[in-house]
């Protein structure tokens, strides 16, 4: 058993320890907070703009457009949105599984694959497992804006606009609720229409100054709309899986100084046995 000094200093470490997760876990929790206003003060107009585009793409315009065209799927492109830093539970981890068995059966048929990642996790593990990354972006902080995703965005769009990629798939964690984060993976490119919808509700719009003009510009900001509300649901994930990952390392690090407290409490209980022992033998001797 280790002597009574030595458990007094493990039981300091520990609770060391638990302080800073307790603290971690309540700036957490103020960060969640303030991540879930902006996903949902940014969900009306990324809902919105999605309509509007499903409508559109469902119109008779008599326009083609690259990002409303099907074709055979040889090359596949990924955006990838994690967290910058770590001490989140196995958010990124099981995002990261979802996304790796999908790109073996992609690569199962022989499809070619690109990956944009968005957050210093899925840099460095999409790098260690030599996956081709064609751009990457990180550290754009706690209050992501849609400027900072132009950029990175652009580059997964111009690839699929000069046929370097024939679907785009976004990759983040949903976020349900704060014990629930969702991996998801969700073709941005190209847009389909409903066909049931098409049938049942034809539309039509008049353009100006030029249906060519407005669909590019539309199609544009609908897809730096989605990416920008993965971000933030993102980020809402990461705050919530935080605040539970340092209540649990909080709740452990109790547990942990109540079982030292009582090896403790034996291990001082010994030595006062073993003191009043060697007391009682040294009076009997004499």
């Amino acid at each position: 058993m280790a002597g009574a000094k030595e458990i007094r200093t493990k039981i300091s470490s520990v609770q060391s320890t638990q302080k800073i997760t307790r603290a971690m876990e309540m700036v957490a929790a103020s960060k969640m907070r303030a991540a879930q206003n902006r996903m949902n003060a940014a969900r009306p107009y990324a809902y919105k703009i999605r309509d509007v585009i499903g409508h559109l793409a469902q119109a008779d315009i008599k326009l083609t457009h690259p990002f409303l065209e099907e074709r055979e799927i040889k090359k596949v492109g990924y955006i990838i949105v994690s967290s910058d830093r770590g001490l989140c539970g196995g958010l990124n981890n099981n995002l990261f599984k979802a996304i790796v068995r999908d790109m073996e059966a992609n690569e199962t048929e022989g499809k070619e694959l690109k990956v944009c990642t968005i957050g210093s996790k899925a840099s460095g593990f999409f790098a260690s497992i030599n996956a081709n990354v064609v751009s990457h972006t990180a550290q754009i902080g706690d209050t992501p804006t849609v400027e900072q995703l132009i950029g990175i965005v652009k580059v997964m769009l111009d690839e699929y606009r000069n046929g370097d990629i024939d679907k785009l798939v976004i990759c983040y964690n949903r976020f349900e609720n704060t014990m629930t984060q969702a991996p998801t993976l969700e073709t941005v490119l190209p847009l389909v229409p409903d066909e049931e919808e098409l049938r049942n509700y034809p539309w039509e719009y008049e353009f100006e100054p030029s249906a060519a003009g407005v669909l590019e510009y539309l199609l544009c900001r609908y897809i730096e709309s989605l990416v920008y509300q993965c971000v933030v649901e993102n980020a809402a994930c990461e705050q919530s899986a935080r605040m539970i990952a340092m209540k649990s390392a909080s709740d452990n690090a109790g547990d942990i100084i109540n079982e030292l407290q009582l090896i403790y409490n034996k291990a001082r209980q010994a030595a006062i046995t073993q003191e009043i022992a060697e007391i009682v033998g040294g009076a009997a001797a004499v």
